[in-house]
Formats: C-alpha cells, sequence, structure tokens
C-alpha cells in the first residue's frame, strides 16, 4: 500500500515540481508525472535506507518534491 501512496504523491508532486522549476521544460504531461513519480519512489527508498523512514513510510511531500525536482533538472540536462 505504501508504493501506491508513493506513486500518487509522485504523481501529484511532479507536476508541482514542474512549475517550480524555471525555464523552458522539453517533457510532457506524462513524461513529467513518470520523473515525479520516480523522484517519490527515489527519496521513499533512498530515505529508508538512510533510517529517515521506517519500512511501510512513504517520503513526505517535500521529500518527494526534492527528489523530483533533481531528477527534473537532471533530465533537462540530459535532453540538451
Amino acid at each position: 500500500m505504501s508504493i501506491i501512496w508513493a506513486v500518487l504523491i509522485g504523481f501529484v508532486v511532479g507536476l508541482i515540481a514542474k512549475m517550480l522549476t524555471p525555464g523552458r521544460d522539453p517533457s510532457g504531461f506524462f513524461i513529467t508525472a513518470a520523473i515525479g513519480i520516480a523522484g517519490s519512489l527515489a527519496a521513499t527508498f533512498l530515505g529508508r535506507s538512510l533510517g529517515w523512514y521506517a519500512t511501510g513510510e512513504t517520503a513526505g511531500f517535500l521529500g518527494a518534491l526534492v527528489g523530483s525536482i533533481i531528477l527534473l533538472l537532471l533530465y533537462r540536462m540530459l535532453k540538451r
């Protein structure tokens, strides 16, 4: 169930990350949502491995937002 919450939070966070990052965005709606989901999942698993979250907990909203902003910026760098 925690993975489902991470995906739902990641979807919303991906859209917010797109609005917060300045500049032209070469990605569309689905790629941005996928990057948000990946950022949320990465923040969840990184937080668990570092001991920030217990098993069954998902990354917080801010953690997922930071993860998806980082992935979105990396995607933009690679797309150039």
